[in-house]
């Protein structure tokens, strides 16, 4: 059996668990709290980074970089009606800018926003400061950030049928899999960006999206919109 070791709320996890979704594989979770980085998790990628992949056959893969260029390579095939899915469409050109993009939210939307929503928001309390508060100081920036995001979001979605081009793609699931961290924690004002709304909203209707919108941190309930499709 597959096991995909990550964090509910890890929206680098949260991709590779919906590409795994969307191709028909259903991997074993395991939950890991990544600032606890804890001894045997740093045996299995030093690099203390999640995921982490672990095939049935032994193979291990590190990384949302190294495991959707694998489930590109390699898992296109794997459901059950063996119609293909093509999570890296198009010629040369084409898959150049889904990774572009990928890239683009996996570290610069990253580093802008969900990074410090996370550090601030659950982090920081799951570690053990029960009383911390998010720092106002760190959460303005963080919120002007967001709604530069939100504006790149609703121009691409505004130019193209998805975000990287005709097709679906991980482009989409690397933007998706931020914003519905982010989403859980009420922190997206998507009544202010009509077009990024209704692009989530159509990644969001997706059934790999099911299982993700399930996930819920003990204590710290999502807002009552996260699960509804029509919000």
């Amino acid at each position: 059996m597959d096991k995909l070791t990550h964090f509910r709320l890890c929206p680098h996890s949260r991709s590779i668990r919906l590409a795994l979704s969307e191709v028909g594989i259903e991997p074993t979770l395991v939950e890991e709290r990544p600032w606890e980085q804890r001894p045997q998790f740093l045996a299995l990628n030093p690099a203390g980074e999640l995921p982490v992949l672990e095939r049935e056959g032994g193979l291990t893969l590190c990384g949302t970089y190294a495991i959707s260029e694998y489930i590109a390579e390699e898992l296109r095939q794997h459901r059950s009606d063996n119609r293909q899915i093509e999570l890296l469409p198009g010629g040369r050109d084409g898959r150049a800018e889904i990774r572009r993009l990928a890239d683009w939210f996996h570290r610069k939307f990253d580093r802008d926003v969900t990074r410090e929503l996370l550090l601030e928001k659950v982090y920081a309390r799951m570690g053990g400061a029960l009383n911390h508060s998010p720092d106002p100081e760190v959460l303005r920036p963080v919120r002007a950030n967001l709604r530069y995001h939100l504006s790149y979001i609703g121009y691409l979605a505004h130019q193209r049928r998805w975000l990287g081009g005709d097709e679906f793609s991980f482009a989409d699931l690397a933007a998706a899999a931020h914003l519905s961290s982010i989403d859980y924690l009420g922190e997206v004002p998507w009544n202010e960006y009509a077009v990024a709304k209704s692009w989530y909203v159509r990644v969001k209707s997706r059934p790999s999206f099911r299982g993700i919108l399930a996930d819920r941190v003990p204590g710290m309930p999502p807002p009552l919109y996260y699960t509804d499709l029509d919000f």
